[in-house]
């Protein structure tokens, strides 16, 4: 197919990408509209078993419990592995299914991300936008903030799950203009711009400017920009009212339910759940130029991280852009091979999600769990597969850090 290679230099690595062949040909004027996504026919998923290299490592995982959740993992639209694993609910004694609904925590954040590119691709707001033009009344701490510095987690509003109150908080259903309120009695960690923390109110005052810009519900306004064009049925807002698969702890030495989300207060920044299957529909239209103009999506994939970011233990920073990493996952295995991907975890209420991509050879991974305590296995999981998939020597282990 005709393709658009950009490039997007991070520590040393170069990742090319087919991304953005429609929104090229179509050129810059017409860059917002041909980026309107058309409704999808889905077909039932399948079970799809073609990486037996894949297969045999998940079946011999040494992880308490044995895995559980779901992997899949596609190279353009082609889907070479689709198989799930485990039990979607011990109490509903309800098997893992193709169409299970996991919970997939901060992955959401890349979905936020787009919506207010898309948004900036209407030419209803920007991200330079001061987020006091949005947010009312706003703290005059607040001033030197942009949408940007919210995107990329540079804006020194401190994650509320780090305030004193967030245990009671957590129990209680939150409003996002009761979030915002909340961030808003803080002070700035640090001066906007010019160092980079984790925040997950920074994501949750995105969604309160999208509402803001638009007059609609953050979710309402998902569904119809994104969810229904793509035939995403399976994903939305964990509200409580579809059921989800059930999410574990591993607690003294025992599975523990999981069964209280209360996704208000992660509102923005990780409260959707969604399925493997539409999570691959999710990141082939996103990395495939049919969501976003290709300045926003460079925009979202370029790394913002202040020029003094220094990555743990003397190796290269992750990429900070916008609800996405970008890093060279290979390497942090052992043996470790290069394929610069572009990512985000979750983990939220008993569950575990790795989304990534490796845009050089156009691999899309999936990999969910409702056990917690699985993280190391969803991360090996996908690097199995990456690796598989390009022809490199699968990793045996994680590197230490």
């Amino acid at each position: 197919m005709d393709v658009c290679v950009f490039r997007v230099l991070i520590s040393g690595l170069v990742f090319l990408s087919p991304a953005l062949s429609a929104c090229e040909r179509q050129g810059r004027v017409d860059e917002a509209e041909a980026a309107v996504p058309v409704a999808l026919a889905r077909a039932e998923p399948v079970v799809v078993d073609r990486l037996p290299q894949l297969s045999a490592r998940i079946e011999a995982l040494p992880v308490t419990g044995g895995f559980s959740g779901a992997v899949l993992v596609a190279r353009g639209d082609e889907v070479l592995f689709r198989k799930v694993y485990g039990t979607a609910s011990h109490e509903r004694d309800e098997a893992m299914a193709l169409d299970t609904k996991f919970r997939i925590a901060s992955v959401s954040k890349q979905f936020t991300a787009a919506a207010i590119l898309r948004l900036q691709d209407q030419g209803v707001l920007s991200v330079d936008d001061p987020v006091c033009r949005w947010i009312q009344p706003c703290p005059d701490a607040w001033a030197p903030v942009r949408i940007h510095h919210l995107l990329s987690h540079t804006s020194g509003i401190p994650d509320l799950m780090q305030r004193p109150g967030w245990g009671e908080m957590r129990r209680t259903h939150q409003t996002p203009e009761q979030l915002t309120a909340a961030s808003a009695e803080y002070r700035l960690s640090f001066e906007p711009g010019t160092r980079i923390r984790y925040s997950n109110a920074g994501y949750n005052l995105a969604g309160a400017i999208l509402e803001a810009a638009t007059g609609q519900d953050y979710h309402d306004w998902l569904r119809v920009e994104f969810f229904d064009p793509l035939g995403m049925d399976g994903t939305g807002f964990d509200d409580g009212s579809v059921e989800t698969a059930m999410g574990y702890a591993w607690l003294a030495g025992g599975r523990t339910p999981q069964p209280e989300s209360n996704a208000s207060i992660v509102y923005a920044s990780g409260g959707l759940y969604s399925t493997a299957d539409d999570l691959m529909v999710w990141t082939r239209a996103l990395h495939g130029g049919r969501l976003l103009s290709a300045e926003s999506y460079r925009r979202m994939i370029t790394p913002h991280n202040p020029p003094d970011d220094e990555g743990p233990r003397g190796r290269p920073p992750r990429g900070w852009g916008y609800g996405l990493y970008m890093a060279d996952l290979g390497a942090r295995m052992e043996p470790g091979f290069l394929a610069g991907q572009i990512y985000h975890t979750g983990s939220w209420a008993g569950f575990r999600a790795l989304v990534t991509y490796h845009p050089a050879q156009d691999v899309t991974v999936v990999a969910l769990s409702n056990y917690y305590h699985q993280r190391d296995a969803l991360f090996m999981a996908t690097q199995w597969a990456v690796a598989e998939v390009i022809g490199a020597p699968l990793p045996e282990r994680i590197a230490p850090s």
